[in-house]
């Protein structure tokens, strides 16, 4: 169609060629109960926001296929603004290695508290991230009480 030598896909062909790690990252509801069980990517890293339905979900957990939810896959650039209005606050500014030292710091630990909630439950690593979220705030809420 425009590259000499190549062949036009689809974007739904796309979703499910044979790959190490694919990234929807654009489009919601892209992954479905329709195309799910035809996915053959190790992991899937969602870019997108909420690009797998929770029935494309289940079938991608049941194949063995990791997913990171975009919950987490996109949790750098909130992290990063964080960042940037604690330094603002300080007016103390970090340079790039510093920012991306502490941020790899938070990802891997998230990464990790997420994936090891997932195993603890048997469940896939969305429901992980959200049995992890809810957790943190009940125990906020218990140590803290309700404000205002």
């Amino acid at each position: 169609m425009g590259f000499p030598g190549s062949e036009s896909i689809t974007g739904e062909e796309v979703l499910e060629l044979e790959c190490d790690i694919l990234v929807p990252a654009a489009l919601e509801n892209q992954i479905t109960l329709a195309n799910a069980s035809r996915v053959k990517a190790k992991i899937v890293a969602e870019a997108a926001n909420g690009p797998t339905t929770p029935g494309a979900d289940a079938i991608l957990y049941e194949k063995g296929i990791l997913v990171l939810p975009d919950i987490l896959a996109n949790a750098g650039g909130v992290t990063v603004s964080y960042f940037e209005w604690v330094q603002d606050l300080q007016e103390l500014f970090w340079d790039e290695d510093e920012v991306n030292r502490k941020l790899e710091k938070i990802m891997v630990k998230a990464f990790a508290d997420v994936h090891s909630t997932a195993n603890k439950y048997k469940v896939d690593m969305r429901t992980g991230a959200y049995i992890l979220a809810i957790d943190r705030v009940a125990t906020a809420t218990r140590s803290r009480g309700i404000w205002p």
